[in-house]
């Protein structure tokens, strides 16, 4: 009977999680078109059944299972974004719900597993749960957490009858029908996971060789090489970006990466908006932080990472569990893929934004899941006491960004408001008038021109803001 209360308490949780985004989406936003989805509704609308918008040659680029969600969007909803909102929100669920099974394995205590629960579901993640055009990178996350999860299960000589099976078969369909340009870090860590778990068992007692992590390590690289494949037919198409290459850009700026990286780790604890009205207020006034304090913020999450690092090294824990291991690396190779595919804007802020918090977050479940289950093997109390800070530094800064972010909701519906009365009398509008409203690609000449396309397109179908109308 305990047990079975555990049980609900612990997938009841993530339901609560759900329900809490779910309300900030309704509160937050507006069923209204702009940004990414001018450029989505220009190229797969109307037709989202026409097979040559989907068999093109970096079709998996396009990242396949969105042209379904988009086919059911136009078909029994008229393509609302509210619809991929609540898909995002859907696919943390199952990333919670992935977390809840595993802390129910390992017996992580109630307390533990609700810290873990308020960074999973906490607002620094805004700008990705409120712009739908997103939506299936909530789902690529929660795949993963699966297949770590899984690995462990397998490693930990706790495996169900089919876990092996698994871990061929689900690098084909997440690489290739979820996962998107997020596949290069999910398949690197499986990889090398692989690889350091065929080592730790060739160097036990028993000195086993088992051939099948190559097998796993094979069915990783192909999909990543298919990828690679369809992604070398891919246009790319970036707005400010410099006319520079790397070695130009980081000789001009030695030090950019390294503000780079540590201002994108500073905002794991406080989101961008939270620290640039502290530093740099709007309204101009005193700023209630200096500048440099980022920086500071910075190096304790670095630090951070190093502690959970030593943790599972001094204790051995990668014996026992290896999912904790594996997000450290995931966590700390996101920032340094940011850094690699966002430098062309040289914006040494850029890796704060919002919409990147999705993938640092994995970082954060791993240096706080290592704690977790830790916590009872730490009888030294300077070790206990760091452990403390990094739970505190990491609660109260998600805390605190999710309470800001609650009282701007409002004021972002409102937003959304004014986008979608400017869309209805769209007609009498100036392209540079649009631009400037829709918020596309704004350095572009052919902005508005774009963004008066799309509306033309769902004016004709009668979709979105003009359903019913």
């Amino acid at each position: 009977m305990k047990q079975t209360y555990r049980k609900a308490l612990y997938l009841g949780i993530p339901a609560v999680g759900v329900l809490f985004c779910l309300w900030y989406v309704k509160i937050a936003t507006y069923d209204i078109v702009y940004t990414d989805y001018i450029r989505l509704v220009n190229s797969y609308l109307p037709d989202v059944w026409n097979p040559d918008k989907f068999f093109v040659p970096d079709i998996l680029t396009r990242i396949p299972v969105n042209y379904l969600a988009r086919i059911i969007n136009v078909t029994f909803f008229g393509y609302r974004t509210t619809f991929d909102m609540g898909l995002g929100v859907l696919g943390l669920g199952l990333a919670a719900v992935v977390f809840a099974c595993y802390s129910l394995r390992r017996s992580v205590s109630t307390v533990w597993f609700l810290l873990l629960m308020i960074v999973m579901f906490s607002l620094n993640k805004w700008e990705m749960l409120t712009n739908g055009s997103g939506w299936v990178h909530f789902l690529a996350l929660g795949c993963f957490y699966y297949h770590y999860s899984v690995i462990d299960r397998v490693w930990s000589q706790e495996e169900k009858k089919a876990d092996r099976k698994l871990l061929l078969v689900l690098p084909w369909i997440i690489t290739l029908g979820v996962a998107g340009p997020y596949c290069a870090i999910y398949s690197v860590i499986l990889i090398l996971t692989y690889l350091c778990l065929f080592l730790l068992e060739w160097k036990g007692p028993e000195r086993k060789k088992d051939i099948r992590y190559f097998w796993y390590s094979a069915s990783a690289l192909i999909p990543l090489l298919l990828y690679m494949w369809s992604n070398s037919y891919a246009v790319e198409d970036h707005a400010d970006a410099v006319n520079l290459s790397i070695g130009e850009a980081f000789g001009m700026d030695p030090v950019f990466p390294v503000r780079f990286l540590i201002k994108s780790c500073a905002s794991m604890i406080f989101g961008e908006e939270v620290l640039n009205n502290w530093i740099s207020p709007e309204p101009p006034g005193l700023p209630v932080l200096p500048s440099w304090t980022v920086y500071v913020l910075g190096i304790v999450v670095i630090l951070c990472y190093l502690f959970a690092i030593w943790l599972n090294f001094r204790y051995k824990l990668y014996e026992k569990t290896i999912l904790p291991c594996m997000l450290l690396a995931a966590g700390g190779m996101n920032h340094l893929l940011i850094l690699v595919s966002r430098w062309i804007f040289m914006k040494d802020n850029y890796g704060m934004s919002s919409r990147y918090a999705l993938q640092y977050q994995v970082g954060i479940l791993g240096i706080l899941l290592t704690i977790a289950l830790l916590w009872k093997k730490m009888n030294v109390r300077a070790v206990r006491a760091g452990a403390v800070v990094c739970c505190m530094i990491f609660l109260v800064g998600n805390g605190y960004t999710t309470y800001k972010e609650m009282k701007k909701a409002p004021y972002r519906e409102e937003y959304g408001a004014r986008i979608a009365a400017a869309a209805l009398q769209f007609e009498e509008l100036s392209d540079d008038e649009l631009r400037e409203t829709f918020d596309y690609r704004r350095s572009r000449e052919d902005s508005g021109q774009k963004v008066r396309s799309a509306l033309e397109i769902l004016k004709e179908q009668n979709w979105n803001v003009f359903r019913g109308r």
